[in-house]
């Protein structure tokens, strides 16, 4: 046998064992990475419904498991295939911030809500990203998706309000121009957070349009209403739909800050400030508007974290592209707040 045959069998039998030895590795990593990928892989067709329940007090109720919820679809019961209340289950969060000129009043307030929001969800966990919408006249991604926090927050503090509100329009830039997290907008699930008092007067897009788009999105929408003074406007009427429609709600935390302040809603200004603790302008004023924020800043925040989320797949044979859902819980003095329906064609693109 030649020295060059004898050479060529041992690089043979060498690179024979490398590869033996890559395989065996590949092998003993596999269940590794398997074990590390903890999210859910869902079927072209199965549908995310994000599922908030409180109890009478208002209270987050984070106890029950798959057998206490019921969904249907248009009236039709569906068969829950997967089932988590993971509060690590990865969330992107649009926070849209309203520069309008209705916002100056209390603008320093807003602010601190705002920045209160983004430390809170974005607390540099990879699986929490956010970015940031401001709208006046026009809307514009003001900061792109990031898990840094203090980027938005810096970006927060700059702003200053002024003209008019394209909330609508807002909404639709959320929908479809912000940086794209991976799975997107299943894994992670999509969340937008208004402050600002629903006004609308500059968008390009109607109320009916803007539902539709984040529905498709699988968006749900919630917000801290600017709308001072207790009164109701077309733009209350507007942010609610928003978020009832999306399976979101509305807090108002200024709703009952003058209660007992002088010169506003049922108490008439007196020239003895005697039977009023409150005056405006004053630190005990500012305290109880501070206050207001705070705890809705807190049940916002309690709400995108405290989240059941109900995986099924539709067996409803209409060929219907939107489709109504409803969700229940064997549970007596509760209340469920859901999506009120979805668009298959949305589902099955995911």
């Amino acid at each position: 046998m030649t020295l060059n045959r004898i050479l060529n069998m041992l690089l043979r039998s060498t690179t024979m064992s490398l590869l033996g030895l890559c395989v065996c590795r590949a092998q003993e990593q596999a269940p590794k990475q398997a074990a590390d990928n903890s999210t859910f892989r869902l079927s072209v067709n199965e549908v995310i419904v994000p599922v908030t329940v409180t109890d009478g007090q208002g209270r987050f109720v984070s106890n029950l498991e798959r057998k206490d919820f019921q969904i249907y679809e248009e009236n039709r019961l569906q068969e829950i295939r997967t089932f988590t209340r993971d509060r690590n289950q990865p969330v992107v969060i649009g926070f849209l911030l309203d520069l309008s000129t209705s916002s100056r009043v209390h603008w320093e307030n807003f602010q601190n809500a705002a920045t209160e929001l983004i430390q809170h969800l974005l607390t540099g966990d990879p699986k929490y990203s956010g970015y940031l919408i401001d709208y006046a006249r026009e809307a514009e991604v003001a900061v792109n998706t990031t898990s840094d926090a203090d980027a938005l927050v810096d970006k927060v503090g700059k702003l200053q309000p002024g003209g008019g509100a394209a909330l609508f329009d807002a909404i639709f830039l959320a929908c479809g121009n912000h940086k794209l997290m991976k799975g997107e907008p299943i894994e992670p699930r999509r969340i937008l957070i208004i402050i600002g008092d629903g006004h609308d007067d500059a968008s390009g897009h109607s109320l009916a349009q803007t539902i539709q788009v984040a529905q498709r999105n699988l968006v749900t929408i919630y917000g801290i209403s600017t709308q001072a003074f207790g009164f109701t406007s077309q733009g209350d009427e507007a942010l609610r739909k928003l978020a009832i429609e999306t399976g979101g709600r509305v807090v108002y935390p200024l709703g009952d800050v003058y209660r007992d302040t002088d010169g506003y809603l049922s108490h008439p200004a007196l020239s003895e400030s005697g039977n009023y603790a409150i005056g405006v302008g004053g630190g005990g004023y500012a305290d109880v508007v501070e206050a207001q924020l705070n705890r809705g800043v807190a049940d916002i925040v309690g709400e995108v974290t405290s989240q059941y989320l109900l995986f099924f797949v539709s067996d409803n044979p209409k060929d219907k592209t939107y489709r109504s859902l409803k969700v229940t819980v064997d549970m007596p003095n509760v209340r469920v707040r859901a999506r009120k329906g979805y668009y298959a064609s949305a589902a099955a693109g995911s």
